[in-house]
């Protein structure tokens, strides 16, 4: 489905796109473009990684965030600016604010992961923590942006902030000039936008595509309403792209210069961090790993050369931890299962044995000998297996009933 229309002033704002580029040299890195044999393979043509993973700050809202605060009046920069963000955003305001030398005070949810607060107390601004989502959180920043006089910075609905985002597509064109299909993720829309405006206005051939997560897709029915629509109480663990309504500025931006807005599954953004971890030796957050997962999902659906833009990659450990967890299950390489025994001695050693020779490696066991289904003679086995992916799992559960074992699920 597309939604691009005529724009007669695209060459004007690509003249500010190009002019955020010059403002960020010296100040953004123009971060890595790395090949990958696998999902090129899966797709069949090049598929090609943009490393905003690897910004400074650990994600692509330095740019926006430097270009914006760079571009306020004396009067402005001395009252400071305030923002609210549960992570990147609040890096790259800090950031910027410190290298522009501009007082930032940043306000945070109260659940917000500790490394990311750390952070951006480190790069110098006042964080203030509250709320507990980040809606309340937005509340308090633009409350004592009134009461202050500190000059709001809006995560995305703002031309500055697109217009420094963009300067990802140009680079993109710039390192792979043969590309086809770009993807990047989106949650209120100002990476998908800028990069939208700076790639349609120079190559209008090239397909750019959004991701929105499953439970956190406002965009598409934005879009069939022809206006930022709210999605109540989005739900996704991308918490980079969990926006329940469209920016205004980025809405129509979006709907003008990107062909296509794309929904994932919770299972493949998992699929898609673990192989970003594993395959490309790269820690993307789950918002970074959308457009991977697009690719995971329906790898033939996109023409190449592909660059998937990795928005980011500052994940909690404690939720990288979960993810990791949770892709392992998505992409089969763990496998519960429950047995029947014999109530007897060394029955237990002789069930490991059989899944030692399967080469499973048991992660936890659980013995039931006082169910009242059980027979007399009988024990369950509830088994908690990691295994080397689906056709290991297959292997697995036949190498159990060529043992003579009852497989209950």
């Amino acid at each position: 489905m597309s939604f691009r229309t005529p724009d007669p002033l695209h060459r004007l704002m690509l003249d500010d796109v190009r002019g955020a580029q010059k403002m960020l040299s010296g100040v953004a890195r123009t971060t890595a473009m790395e090949g990958s044999r696998h999902l090129s393979s899966l797709v069949g043509a090049p598929v090609h990684l943009k490393c905003e993973n690897l910004q400074r700050t650990g994600s692509f809202k330095l740019r926006g965030a430097y270009v914006r605060i760079a571009g306020l009046r004396p009067e402005e920069r001395a009252a400071g600016v305030v923002a609210a963000s549960a992570g990147n955003h609040a890096q790259g305001v800090a950031l910027a604010s410190r290298l522009l030398g501009v007082h930032a005070t940043v306000f945070m949810p109260v659940g917000a992961p500790l490394p990311k607060v750390a952070a951006t107390r480190e790069y110098g601004a006042d964080v203030r923590m509250h709320g507990h989502v980040v809606d309340e959180t937005l509340a308090a920043a633009e409350r004592y942006a009134r009461e202050t006089g500190a000059v709001f910075i809006h995560p995305f609905d703002h031309p500055d902030i697109i217009v420094g985002q963009g300067t990802v597509g140009l680079e993109i064109l710039e390192q792979c000039p043969e590309v086809r299909t770009i993807l990047v993720g989106v949650g209120g829309g100002g990476l998908a936008a800028g990069i939208g405006l700076a790639v349609k206005s120079v190559r209008p051939d090239v397909k750019v595509i959004g991701v929105q997560a499953e439970g956190a897709a406002a965009y598409p029915p934005s879009l069939a309403a022809g206006h930022p629509v709210v999605v109540e109480s989005p739900v996704t663990m991308a918490d980079g792209i969990k926006v329940g309504r469209p920016g205004d500025v980025p809405f129509a931006l979006v709907r003008e210069y990107v062909d296509e807005i794309v929904t994932v599954s919770e299972d493949a953004l998992s699929s898609a961090l673990l192989l970003c971890l594993e395959r490309a030796k790269l820690v993307v957050e789950p918002a970074g790993a959308s457009p991977v997962a697009a690719l995971l999902s329906d790898p033939k659906a996109f023409r190449g050369p592909v660059v998937a833009v990795l928005s980011g990659g500052n994940v909690d450990p404690l939720l990288l931890q979960r993810i990791l967890r949770h892709g392992m299950a998505a992409g089969g390489r763990y496998l519960s299962l429950r047995l029947r025994v014999t109530d007897r001695p060394g029955a237990l050693a002789t069930l490991l044995a059989v899944l030692t020779v399967a080469d499973a490696n048991v992660l936890d066991v659980s013995h039931v000998r006082t169910d009242p289904r059980l027979g007399l003679t009988e024990a369950e086995v509830e088994l908690h297996l990691e295994t080397k992916g689906p056709e290991h799992c297959r292997e697995v559960a036949d190498a159990l009933r060529d043992a003579g074992y009852t497989v209950l699920d």
